[in-house]
C-alpha cells in the first residue's frame, strides 16, 4: 500500500487513482480516506488524477504520540503534495479536512495550489466565543470528548444520525451508510480522535482565509447540524478574497444521495479550465 513519510516519521496512507489533473482529498473527523471512495471514482472517471489519504491517527496512517493539531496535519498534508511533486492543484476538504486544506494551502501550497474547495468545513472556527457568539458551546465539544472516551462505538453509532440528518423527516440515509461512518470512525485511535476535537473546534483559520490568493468554493448544506451554516460558509466567504458560496437547501453534514451527486457535478465544473 502507498505511504510517505512526514519529517517526525509518521507513515501517511494514501489513494491515488487516474491520470490528470490532481485533486487531493481531506476526510472529515473521524474518518478516513475511505469518506471519498465515490468521488474518487468519479473524479478518476473524469480525467484527473484523484487523490485521498488517511490523516495522522486515522484510517492506515500512523498512530502517533503527539502531532494532533492542525499545523501538523498541514505540515503531513506537505509532505505528500512535496512528495507526490503535484502541481496545478485543487484541494477539496469536508468538515476537519476543510480547515486542513484551507492552511495547507494558505501557509505551504504557493506555487502548487490554484484552487481550493471546502465542503461543511469548519473555518473560521467553531467554537462559541464573545466574537464568535454564532458558534457552538464548548460544552457541546466536552460533550463529544466525553463520548470518544467513555463509549466510542455508541457514540459514532449515535452521532452517525445528525451526520447524516437521519433523524429529519424524510430521511432516506441507509443503515448501511450509518454502519459505515462507525466502522470508519473505529479505525481511528482513541488518541487522535480525543485531540482532534479540539482541533477542528477551537482552531481559528481567519487569517489562513483571508490570506488565500486562489479561487475557493465554498459548498455547505443548510441544514447541517454539525457544523452550522451561520457560523461557517456565512462567515467564510466575507474573509476570503476569490470566493463563490454554493448552498445546498436541505443538505446535512454527512456527503451521500442526491446531495452528492449535484457536490459533484459543482466540484467538476468549479475546477474544470
Amino acid at each position: 500500500m502507498p505511504y510517505v513519510s512526514t519529517p517526525d516519521g509518521a507513515e501517511i496512507f494514501y489513494q491515488d487513482y487516474g491520470q490528470g489533473k490532481p485533486v487531493l482529498l481531506s476526510h472529515g473527523w473521524p474518518l478516513s480516506s475511505e469518506a471519498w471512495a465515490y468521488e474518487l471514482k468519479v473524479l478518476a472517471d473524469a480525467g484527473y488524477r484523484a487523490i485521498a489519504h488517511d490523516r495522522r491517527g486515522h484510517g492506515r496512517s500512523s498512530r502517533t504520540s503527539g502531532g494532533n493539531d492542525m499545523d501538523t496535519y498541514a505540515r503531513d498534508l506537505a509532505s505528500l503534495v512535496e512528495q507526490l511533486d503535484l502541481t496545478d492543484l485543487t484541494v477539496v476538504g469536508h468538515s476537519t479536512g476543510g480547515g486542513e486544506v484551507v492552511r495547507y494551502a494558505a501557509q505551504h501550497g504557493k506555487g502548487r495550489v490554484t484552487k481550493v474547495v471546502t465542503v461543511g468545513a469548519v473555518p473560521p472556527v467553531m467554537v462559541k466565543s464573545a466574537s464568535n457568539p454564532e458558534g457552538t458551546p464548548i460544552e457541546v465539544f466536552d460533550g463529544i470528548r466525553e463520548g470518544v472516551l467513555r463509549d466510542r462505538s455508541q457514540f459514532y453509532q449515535d452521532l452517525s444520525e445528525t451526520f447524516f440528518g437521519a433523524n429529519r423527516e424524510g430521511s432516506t440515509i441507509s443503515q448501511g451508510l450509518r454502519d459505515d461512518f462507525w466502522r470508519q470512525g473505529m479505525l481511528a485511535e482513541l488518541q487522535a480522535a480525543y485531540d482532534c476535537v479540539a482541533v477542528f473546534s477551537e482552531t481559528d483559520f481567519t487569517e489562513d482565509l483571508k490570506a488565500l490568493d486562489v479561487p475557493i468554493l465554498i459548498a455547505h448544506g443548510d441544514d447541517d447540524q454539525i457544523v452550522p451554516i451561520a457560523a461557517a460558509a456565512y462567515k467564510s466567504i466575507d474573509l476570503v478574497k476569490l470566493g463563490t458560496l454554493k448552498v445546498y437547501p436541505g443538505a446535512p453534514h454527512g456527503i451521500s444521495g442526491s446531495y452528492q451527486e449535484e457536490l459533484i457535478k459543482d466540484v467538476l465544473a468549479f475546477i474544470a479550465d
